[in-house]
């Protein structure tokens, strides 16, 4: 049952990264990227990694919700709906790309990598999370909430014209009231 669920994440996050190369809006795109992200999350959570698994969906789902209301918020179409490339220069790309891969690789098979000194913590999970959060969870708490307003504030000032102030009350007005026309 775990290597079919190891499969499926797997399967899953590498359609949704080539998902996000073929889809031809950014609002596609991002879903696409945000499904990635949460089968990585559980593929990490299959490997005995539940925190990092768990922190990986929250942090995503966090992202792909602040990246979709900034696209909301300046796009010139908003949602991003209309259809777009997704690529450009898509030779300059990926001659970069292909170079950033091949030093990378060199550096796995040229890096000295150290000898392990010490004995691995009997939880490495626990001991992971409070290396990263543990002095900083107030902060993190705080930047939370900071974030949190900021979306909140970001959408309400993006959208302080609603459906119903355009088409009415009952929304019988075929023609939005807009004061500058052309449906902003």
């Amino acid at each position: 049952m775990q290597v079919v669920a190891f499969w499926v994440l797997a399967v899953g996050a590498v359609a949704g990264g080539v998902a996000v190369f073929v889809v031809d809006s950014m609002a596609r795109a991002t879903f696409a990227l945000l499904v990635s992200f949460l089968c990585v999350g559980g593929t990490l959570s299959l490997i005995e990694l539940q925190y990092l698994g768990v922190l990986v969906v929250l942090m995503m789902i966090m992202e792909m919700l602040i990246m979709a209301v900034f696209m909301i918020m300046y796009m010139m179409n908003p949602a991003g709906l209309m259809p777009m490339t997704m690529v450009h220069n898509p030779r300059g790309a990926a001659a970069v790309a292909g170079s950033v891969f091949a030093g990378l690789a060199a550096g796995v098979f040229l890096t000295p990598w150290p000898d392990r000194r010490g004995t691995p913590p009997p939880d490495p999970t626990r001991a992971l999370g409070e290396a990263i959060m543990g002095p900083k969870m107030l902060v993190m708490m705080v930047i939370g909430v900071a974030i949190l307003a900021t979306m909140i504030a970001s959408v309400v000032l993006a959208t302080h014209r609603g459906r119903y102030d355009r088409h009415g009350d009952e929304l019988r007005e075929r023609r939005p009231a807009d004061p500058g026309g052309g449906g902003a």
